[in-house]
């Protein structure tokens, strides 16, 4: 096989769908796609103007809720709602309205957690309480990027599951043949097989999440740094 060179406008090559739920004037309930776990720890990318972000910074509080293939009607329903009142430009442009009561729009059911203030997502299979360990940006090194988006490092601290997904005869297992996650790939919704259903989301054209780390690759030149020479003898700075 040949490899071909394209630019994808995004990367999202398949990640599991998770529902963050924070507090802010009111439970906030955000579905991501950017997130992965090492140990008890989970790293989940937000955009830095969201409410999501807004609220992680302040309370250093969430649960993470993962959503089965069979909620996917509902984790479309959230699909361009904010928890913003002032929505940002960027998601104005990609269709975005403020939602108050997202448990509501999404039609989920909101239950206690233990040792946080966020509220679980009862029909998730999966629900971790988790508190903010750190903070990091994500292309710090580039003027034009940085501040936009923040990766946030959580410490899960409680792990609720479904009996159903649970490993027979074992109190910490979960059982993958009985575990079916809700993957989100290019936009659109799938689970461990075909695609599900038409995502709200995949209405929105990838270009309009097109990075600039896409035209850097292209020279390969750092910002601030001095670009390949033109030709005439000259360089070009950023």
């Amino acid at each position: 096989m040949t490899h071909v060179e394209i630019e994808p406008n995004i990367l999202y090559f398949g990640t599991p769908v998770v529902l963050v739920s924070t507090v802010g004037d009111t439970p906030n309930l955000a579905p991501i796609s950017s997130a992965f776990w090492l140990g008890w720890r989970a790293i989940i990318g937000i955009g830095a103007r969201s409410q999501t972000a807004r609220n992680l910074r302040r309370t250093r509080e969430c649960v993470l809720n993962l959503p089965s293939v069979r909620e996917v009607d509902a984790v479309d329903r959230l699909a361009r709602t904010t928890g913003a009142a002032e929505v940002p430009e960027s998601k104005l442009r990609r269709g975005y309205r403020y939602e108050a009561d997202k448990f509501g729009v999404a039609g989920l059911t909101a239950v206690p957690s233990s040792t946080v203030a966020p509220l679980r997502v009862a029909e998730c299979p999966v629900a971790m309480e988790a508190v903010v360990e750190a903070i990091h940006p994500v292309a710090a090194d580039d003027e034009a990027q940085l501040g936009g988006i923040l990766c946030f490092e959580l410490r899960v601290q409680k792990v609720h599951v479904h009996d159903e997904i649970r490993m027979p005869g074992t109190t910490d297992r979960i059982d993958p043949d009985r575990w079916r996650p809700l993957i989100m790939s290019f936009q659109e919704f799938y689970g461990l097989g075909g695609k599900l259903r038409r995502s709200e989301l995949a209405r929105i054209p990838e270009i309009l999440y097109r990075s600039p780390d896409v035209d850097r690759a292209k020279t390969g030149v750092r910002p601030g740094q001095p670009e390949p020479h033109t030709g005439n003898g000259t360089t070009r700075r950023r």
